[in-house]
């Protein structure tokens, strides 16, 4: 799908998931053919005509202003992720390399040094490095080819995603709407465009998930994981971006002190100190 294609898409998709009644519009015809907002309801409240919001939704118009793009925010109350999004596929950037598939050795060592699990993901949500206690709370990355070493893949592509998350539904939405964000940063990466179209090929909830148009930064928050060594872990994140590479993220995961999550992370951390070499999950080498 082309960019303006795309933002089309995304301008349905955000109109259609608003009440009119919470924008306090006049309830008019009680039964609508679509849900949502109607065009001519949201060129209103953008303050944009009505024929410039359609040529917009259906990607025949250039050089979008600052201004425009701003009410148009404002009126779908798009929140700074979705906001970042829609900027970016109104004024894509000029189109970047594939990015690397792996980090600084630097980097390797702060996150073997971290006494709690961690891990770094790139551009298309890849996993590029993590610590041992990072591998042991998740999928085990160090396993499988590393062209299947994403997020995503491991996510919908894979039954034991399931298994290591309770609340897998959430958790679902929460990675496709992660990995739109990632990819309006690069708008007509083509690997995006093939990652996108083998989860859609590989999982009818991706698709559906995808078709909703939900942006959302991973930022932090909390995952409850089941751990087969520990049990259940119910853990806080909070990712961090790296000023030299804001398309990489290092993702840190800890538990509220005194907690059983906590009781259960230190035993994790002694059975992979003591497990016998074969076992233990290990941190990746780049």
């Amino acid at each position: 799908m082309s960019d303006a294609a795309e933002l089309g898409a995304f301008l349905k998709a955000r109109r259609a998931a608003l009440d009119p009644a919470d924008l306090g519009l006049p309830p008019g015809i009680t039964q609508r053919r679509v849900k949502g907002l109607r065009r001519e309801e949201l060129a209103q409240l953008s303050g944009i005509s009505v024929d410039y919001y359609t040529r917009l939704e259906q990607g025949r118009a250039k050089n979008v202003s600052d201004a425009v793009l701003e009410a148009l925010a404002r009126a779908l109350r798009l929140n700074d992720g979705e906001t970042s999004y829609l900027r970016n596929l109104a004024a894509p950037k000029r189109r970047e390399k594939h990015a690397p598939r792996g980090v600084r050795p630097e980097l390797q060592s702060l996150l073997d040094a971290v006494q709690t699990p961690a891990f770094v993901f790139g551009r298309y949500l890849d996993v590029l490095a993590w610590n041992a206690l990072g591998g042991a709370v998740s999928f085990g990355f160090g396993f499988g080819d590393v062209e299947e070493r994403n997020i995503a893949k491991l996510f919908f592509l894979h039954e034991s995603a399931k298994e290591l998350y309770p609340e897998w539904d959430a958790v679902s939405r929460e990675v496709v709407a992660n990995l739109r964000a990632e990819s309006g940063r690069h708008p007509g990466d083509p690997r995006f465009a093939q990652l996108i179209g083998e989860l859609s090929l590989g999982s009818a909830v991706f698709r559906k998930l995808w078709a909703e148009h939900v942006v959302r930064e991973k930022a932090q928050g909390w995952k409850v994981l089941r751990n087969p060594v520990v049990g259940e872990l119910r853990l806080r994140y909070q990712t961090l971006r790296l000023p030299d590479d804001p398309d990489q993220g290092m993702v840190l995961y800890h538990a509220e002190p005194g907690s059983e999550s906590e009781r259960a992370l230190g035993l994790l951390a002694s059975w992979i100190a003591e497990a016998p070499a074969g076992e233990r999950p290990v941190n990746s080498r780049p």
